[in-house]
């Protein structure tokens, strides 16, 4: 039987222990049974968030937090800085465009990423900025900033830092509070190991203000809508209600393993991903400075088709990579190392790779990636 073994960017694995919650009969969500699910979930994430702030949950995929990340903050002429070092950094601009608002786009190389100077130097050529747009990790590069001082860049200015955490939440460090996050985006597909359906933004007081005098036009996506019910807690409106209850026993497991020790597990399956696209001789196309551990984005050979690699591998063998986007489409894979996988998954996705490789014709010796993925992960047991 062909597997689906799912490395990819999201959605993500499934294991069984959600599946069997998410199989359970479904309840009402204006009751107290729902209520208290919803609770621990919200608690939960500020749990992973590492915040005091308020979370608000919605029936939507990632990019409707980030839409609402967006429309409940601005209004129509507002000046604010979106970072572009890939296809989602782009997606914050087009966002900002979509409401009306002036973005100061800092355009960044693919594969490298943005840095605190570059976002202060922003700042103080527009003292008008009123947030500032940024990607915790660039699915389509497998690149992330450091947070941590663009965060201490715009605490000292009277923007607000938005966060698309999409790929990241639960996989890679995030302390919202500490690093002076204003607003988390984030969903369920990723390193919550759910499946697409439920959003969730964090709000930090700070960007509470900055709410209150937005008249971007929304709707559904306003946030001062989930504000006003949050401390029942409840949602305005229908929340994506198997999710919900899925996502509470998905932070349990998160808790039971412990973020430093889950964040020292990507970072493991990451670097034996790198090793093994070594190992093949193949070049990394994130720069060494600028790699996250969600995700390995990998150079195909000269004269093989990236989309080849992801085709075969997906309808032959069951083995979902990803593919490049934008003008890397065809010339990278990206190899993603989050939710529930460990390092016999990530072996396997080497495995397949090397086949499809011998099969386009690359010439290697047959195993060498894997060797050295395996030498990495014993070297590290």
């Amino acid at each position: 039987m062909k597997r689906n073994l799912l490395l990819t960017p999201g959605p993500t694995h499934v294991p069984p222990q959600l599946c069997a919650v998410l199989g359970k009969p479904i309840i009402h969500h204006r009751t107290p049974q729902f209520q208290a699910y919803l609770k621990e979930a919200m608690e939960g994430l500020q749990f992973i968030l590492q915040t005091k702030a308020e979370v608000y949950l919605m029936a939507a995929s990632g990019t409707g937090a980030m839409e609402a990340s967006v429309s409940s903050l601005l209004s129509e002429g507002d000046h604010v800085i979106t970072v572009e070092s890939g296809k989602f950094g782009e997606r914050w601009t087009n966002l900002c465009k979509a409401f009306k608002a002036v973005p100061t786009v800092i355009s960044i190389e693919w594969g490298k990423t943005v840095t605190a100077a570059d976002v202060e130097k922003a700042l103080k050529a527009d003292p008008s900025i009123k947030a500032v747009y940024v990607t915790l990790c660039e699915t389509s590069t497998g690149s992330a900033p450091d947070l941590k001082s663009i965060g201490a860049v715009v605490k000292k200015s009277n923007a607000v830092l938005v966060v698309d955490a999409v790929s990241g939440l639960a996989v890679v460090d995030l302390k919202m509070d500490e690093w002076g996050i204003d607003v988390v985006a984030s969903g369920s597909h990723k390193g919550f190991m759910l499946p697409p359906g439920l959003a969730f933004v964090a709000v930090s007081e700070k960007a509470k203000k900055l709410m209150e005098t937005s008249t971007a036009p929304k709707f559904y996506f306003d946030l001062r809508k989930y504000a006003k019910v949050a401390s029942k807690p409840d949602t305005p409106f229908t929340p994506a209600i198997g999710i919900v209850i899925a996502l509470t026993e998905s932070i349990r497991m998160i808790k039971e393993v412990g973020l430093e020790k889950l964040f020292a597990h990507f970072t493991r399956l990451a670097n034996g991903v790198r090793a093994g696209a070594k190992g093949l001789g193949l070049e990394l196309y994130t720069h060494e400075s600028a790699l996250s551990n969600v995700l390995t984005a990998i150079k195909v050979p000269d004269g093989i088709d990236g989309g080849k690699i992801v085709k075969i591998m997906r309808d032959t063998y069951g083995i979902s990579v990803a593919g490049g986007q934008g003008d890397v489409k065809g010339k990278i894979i990206r190899i993603a190392h989050m939710g529930a996988l460990d390092e016999y998954d990530i072996l396997t996705g080497l495995s397949c790779l090397e086949k499809v490789l011998k099969e386009l014709g690359y010439k290697f010796e047959l195993g060498s990636g894997v060797a050295a993925a395996q030498k990495y992960f014993n070297q590290t047991a």
